[in-house]
Parts: C-alpha cells; structure tokens; sequence
C-alpha cells in the first residue's frame, strides 16, 4: 500500500504533466442572406478576407467589417444558407493553391476540382488577395502576344504582360476573342488561365 507521500508525489506529478487544450472558435449568426452577400452578426475579431465556414460546409468570404456586423461574399452555389444559420471563423485569410499541377484542371473559387479528375497534389498556396508589384520590380513589356486574329495583331497589338481590356456589348464576341487568344498559344510554352466570373455552368461546359 502506498503510504500518503508517495500518493502525493504521484497526483503532485500528474498536475505537472497534466496538459490541456481548450479549442476555442468565434461564431456568428446569419441575420440577412441575399443576391450571394450574407450579413453575419457577432464576428468582432474577423480579419478582412477571412475564410469563414458556414453551418453544412458552405464557406465564404469576409469583405466589409462594420462594427456589428461582417458582409461575406458566399462561395457556394448551395441554398442551406438562410437566416440563423451558424458561421465560424477559421483564422485564415482565402488562399488557393497553385503550381503546375493545376495546369489543365477547373477549378472553383477556392481552387478545388470540379472536373471530375480526382483531387490536385500541391505544395504550396498564395493568398487571393495580394499587393501588386510596383512599376520598378515589373519587367517591361516587349515580347508581343499572338491573338490570332489579324485585326488585332496588326493594328493594336497586344503584348506580354499587358493588361488589356475587351469591351462590347452582350453576345458581339469577347468570349470568343479570349477563346481564341489561348488556343493560338498552343504550342508555344504561354501558360493560359480562363476565369469564368458570372457565367452559367453550362456556357462554362461548352468550353
């Protein structure tokens, strides 16, 4: 039987080494959902760009901190988020994935497969959000861009690196324009990226 010092030295003991760890996260409530912003009440330490996880997976994005409330841009096309519905942050500013293993693949917003072809290996992320590089650290612009289309090579052409902006009217061809910009670069080592912003999943499948 141990005596009454060895039991003290043994609970003595097990209060030193004794480690706990309470997980602690800040939620919210949804108190107004509409035209994809939801307006959460409750979050007062949420950081601008906050990856924020709706109740049922859903996550969205922080975009305006006010003093009560937090407007999130949802990045999900599901409709179990309504009004009451519980949101969590997760301490993480939105970032996706990037590398060469994306090449050839559609993603979603937050850089996660919609193919079909199984899920991306990758070792490294970006933040979505990122500071701009300043007109001294950017490379000048002298290797051109080849559209394809003889109009716009000739007479306005575009080089690499450049931003360029295609206005027009619905249906006059700015889809088409940028459609066929990329597919003049096969074979030529130009990595092209298509955002799809607004479009139905079918005009995007056409693709």
């Amino acid at each position: 039987m141990n005596s009454p010092f060895e039991i003290s030295k043994i609970i003595k003991t097990q209060i030193e080494n004794y480690n706990t760890r309470v997980d602690m996260k800040e939620t919210g409530k949804v108190i107004l959902v509409g035209d994809g912003i939801a307006r959460v009440y409750g979050l007062k330490n949420c950081m601008a760009n906050e990856l924020l996880e709706f109740e049922g997976g859903s996550f969205g994005i922080a975009q305006n901190l006010e003093e009560e409330t937090v407007s999130v841009a949802i990045l999900s096309d599901k409709n179990d988020i309504r009004e009451g519905v519980t949101v969590t942050r997760t301490g993480k500013v939105v970032s996706v994935p990037v590398g060469e293993n994306l090449l050839g693949r559609v993603v979603n917003a937050l850089g996660e497969p919609i193919d079909g072809k199984g899920p991306i290996e990758y070792s490294d992320t970006r933040p979505i959000e990122n500071e701009a590089p300043g007109i001294i650290e950017r490379k000048s612009v002298s290797v051109p861009l080849q559209t394809g289309i003889k109009a716009i090579d000739s007479m306005i052409p575009i080089g690499r690196g450049q931003r360029e902006l295609i206005i027009g009217d619905r249906q006059t061809g700015k889809t088409e324009i940028a459609i066929d910009t990329i597919i003049n670069q096969k074979n030529t080592g130009v990595i092209c990226i298509y955002v799809a912003i607004g479009q139905k999943s079918t005009s995007v499948a056409k693709l």
